[in-house]
């Protein structure tokens, strides 16, 4: 089977798997996919869909964001600032959930307050929901106060 140009993606699932310690049957089972599917994802040879990156994602603690735009699912150009920095901090394992949501209303804030949209879509998917918050993390505005 030819590689298609998701090793990025692959090679970037396997580091993030390690560094939250899970094997792969274990990532499998918490993502709600086939190991030998997710094997193939990491290895290059699938290409997976953002529901299965979203539960990846969820998975791992992560941003589903970063995978969408490794996978070619956003436009990686498209204030990837943005959704760098929002990774960082959702990936950090030194912070608790309740830390990383402040953290991130906090920059969210300061982007308004410097007249920079929150993406560069305004991180509404479409549906009326808020496509940031729908990697399983508490609304920010829930931590408020």
């Amino acid at each position: 089977m030819a590689s298609l140009n998701v090793g990025n993606l692959g090679e970037y699932l396997r580091e993030q798997r390690r560094n939250a310690q899970l094997s792969l049957r274990q990532l499998a089972d918490a993502a709600g996919v086939s190991n030998p599917y997710l094997s193939q994802i990491e290895r290059g040879l699938r290409k997976p869909s953002a529901e299965v990156l979203q539960q990846v994602a969820k998975a791992l603690r992560i941003s589903a964001e970063t995978l969408y735009v490794r996978a070619g699912i956003l436009d990686a150009e498209r204030d990837r600032d943005e959704v760098e920095t929002r990774a960082v901090i959702l990936a950090d394992p030194t912070l608790n959930e309740a830390q990383k949501q402040a953290l991130l209303q906090i920059y969210e804030s300061f982007r308004k307050e410097n007249g920079i949209e929150i993406g560069s879509d305004g991180g509404d998917s479409g549906d009326g929901t808020d496509s940031r918050a729908q990697d399983g993390d508490v609304d920010p505005q829930q931590t408020a106060g």
